[in-house]
């Protein structure tokens, strides 16, 4: 474990991004995020007013770990050791520039097999027809890679041109050798999936490695990309 710490350090993410976006990105996250409230059917959806930034994975990915994180807070999505307590699409306003969307977990989830067809619809519905949406991460437990389930969404977006940016999740638990195989395989395998961003963000909720780059990333679409 301890090598596993010290070899995170020596791995860059990535992509690099200059000081100044890095610095909008850090000021961003550091504004007030505000719940707006949690739906479960597209037809009770905020009117759109704002970019959104939604996050998807399987269950258990580290979403809600993921999200307390880049937001710089410990509560902000509930985390549990239970996979698919997120059973609505949350939305939360980060400084009245962005939407985050807490989207449910796919691939497992203790509850009835109607409950869980009703949320992938849902989920479906939300990501076909939603104007204001300019990226999903798809987060991806490293440990793992790209699994079926995953496969399913990326393909569902690659049809409708939804641009997603794959996230590498929980990377604290790899060494640097598998780490670096990780980000090597998930970027070729992105070579087939024409809405994905290139390369993917190695992240870990844990010990803060690529949070700031991601930050950057998802502010660079904000409202209007400027500070104040």
């Amino acid at each position: 474990m301890h090598k596993s710490k010290q070899n995170q350090k020596e791995i860059k993410p990535v992509l690099q991004y200059p000081e100044n976006e890095l610095s909008y990105g850090r000021w961003l996250f550091s504004q007030p995020c505000m719940f707006l409230r949690g739906v479960k059917n597209v037809e009770n959806l905020e009117k759109p007013s704002l970019p959104e930034i939604a996050f998807a994975g399987r269950s258990n990915c580290g979403k809600s770990s993921l999200l307390n994180a880049l937001t710089g807070r410990k509560s902000l999505a509930r985390t549990s050791k239970t996979p698919g307590r997120t059973q609505q699409l949350n939305f939360f306003d980060l400084g009245e520039k962005l939407w985050l969307v807490d989207m449910p977990g796919y691939g497992y989830a203790k509850a009835s097999k109607k409950d869980i067809a009703e949320w992938n619809q849902t989920i479906h519905e939300y990501l076909r027809g939603r104007p204001t949406l300019r990226r999903l991460c798809v987060l991806i437990d490293s440990r793992h890679g790209i699994k079926s389930n995953d496969l399913e969404i990326m393909a569902m977006l690659d049809s409708t041109a939804v641009n997603y940016q794959i996230v590498l999740t929980k990377t604290d638990k790899l060494s640097s050798n598998a780490l670096i195989k990780c980000i090597e395989v998930t970027t070729d395998s992105l070579k087939a999936h024409p809405a994905a961003l290139p390369n993917p963000i190695a992240t870990s909720s844990q010990k803060g490695f690529g949070i700031q780059e991601l930050r950057a990333e998802i502010a660079a679409l904000a409202n209007d990309g400027q500070i104040g």
